[in-house]
């Protein structure tokens, strides 16, 4: 048994607690954990203690581009556990390259709108501009001196 429990301590290479992986992706235990609950991650265990594999790592990876892409979880799954069940890996690229194409469409439709809404701001805020100084009122702070990003006129 004493042999069993150094191995769980000291887990060798390539294989990692959950402490080890929270620190070196820089998430929580917590975090991990949810992953878990989610089904996207299924580390081995000895008695109480997770043991995270290679597998484990690049799963958690792929877990975390996705999120940052804008992925949903149940997405990502769906990418992960193809990598599983299809070791040619095409069905995986076919669902990744239609969900990646999909992501695509979604973020153009997004930036087409946020710039259509800056755009109606910034003739609202010239419009407003231009009554303030034909009502003769005295030009007000840009936003540069007001700590924003560009040098529009803005209220003090």
């Amino acid at each position: 048994m004493a042999g069993n429990a150094a191995s769980v301590l000291d887990p060798g290479p390539g294989i990692c607690t959950i402490g080890d992986l929270a620190t070196e992706f820089t998430l929580s235990p917590r975090a991990i954990r949810f992953y878990e609950d989610a089904g996207l991650l299924n580390p081995a265990r000895a008695g109480t203690t997770r043991i995270y594999t290679y597998r484990d790592r690049a799963r958690l990876k792929l877990i975390l581009r996705g999120k940052r892409l804008g992925f949903s979880l149940a997405a990502i799954k769906t990418f992960v556990d193809l990598y599983d069940a299809d070791r040619t890996q095409q069905r995986q690229l076919a669902a990744t390259l239609d969900g990646v194409r999909n992501r695509i469409a979604e973020l153009e439709q997004q930036l087409a709108d946020l710039t259509l809404t800056l755009a109606e701001l910034r003739d609202i805020e010239t419009e407003i501009i231009a009554f303030r100084q034909a009502a003769g009122h005295p030009p007000l702070l840009t936003r540069a001196s007001a700590g924003t990003r560009s040098g529009k006129d803005v209220e003090p």
